[in-house]
């Protein structure tokens, strides 16, 4: 098994919904920030990604056939060079729309995560807690976030550098909304009888998360 699909579009940018239309047309599983919640050692792997040491991403990936958001996300240009067959997926919403969902969700949670699971001596939620940081809030943002035009800048360069890069054929620029017609063309999928997944929205996260954290 190989990974088939990279999702490049950081987190809250409808992830989840692609995790599961993703799933829904066949290319189950998908790897998404929820999967390293359900595998004990995968936090530590995704900080050695992030120190630039060397990762098994086949043993990572086992029994995956695509991924999306963070912290896949973060390593889309590793991800190609293995898996240069697979087809990428930029998601993507209007960056202050974004700025604001992230604030409201994956930092509110996570800037309080390392001293909650501290505090009950949870060494794996610590160890999941420091990943996130070296990952995403340091790795990618400097740890800047309440700086909201530095954050914004960090996501439009991003995103346009996926652009710039990876050969149209490859690459679909996908938005919140667009539903199943051109995600199942650029799959080359039936589009399904059923609708397009849209879960974890802002005022779901806290209530799908803690759950999980």
């Amino acid at each position: 098994m190989t990974i088939e699909v990279i999702g490049a579009g950081f987190g809250r940018t409808g992830t989840l919904s692609l995790k599961f239309a993703l799933e829904a047309l066949g290319l189950d599983k998908c790897y998404h920030m929820m999967e390293v919640m359900r595998n004990d050692s995968h936090a530590a792997e995704w900080r050695r990604a992030a120190r630039g040491e060397a990762v098994d991403w086949d043993t990572l990936y086992a029994g995956y056939r695509a991924t999306v958001d963070w912290p896949s996300a973060s390593f889309w240009r590793e991800l190609r060079a293995v898996y240069p067959e697979a087809k990428v997926i930029l998601t993507l919403r209007d960056s202050q729309q974004w700025y604001t969902s992230v604030m409201n969700t994956i930092w509110k949670l996570s800037s309080n995560a390392l001293s909650e699971s501290q505090a009950r001596k949870d060494d794996q939620a610590i160890e999941r807690s420091m990943m996130g940081d070296e990952v995403i809030w340091q790795g990618v943002f400097g740890g800047r976030m309440d700086n909201k035009d530095h954050v914004i800048d960090c996501y439009e360069r991003h995103n346009q550098e996926v652009i710039d890069t990876v050969p149209s054929d490859k690459l679909l620029v996908y938005r919140p909304g667009d539903g199943w017609e051109p995600l199942c063309l650029f799959l080359q999928k039936t589009v399904p009888d059923a609708d397009f997944p849209n879960v974890n929205s802002t005022q779901e996260f806290s209530s799908i998360w803690r759950k999980k954290n």
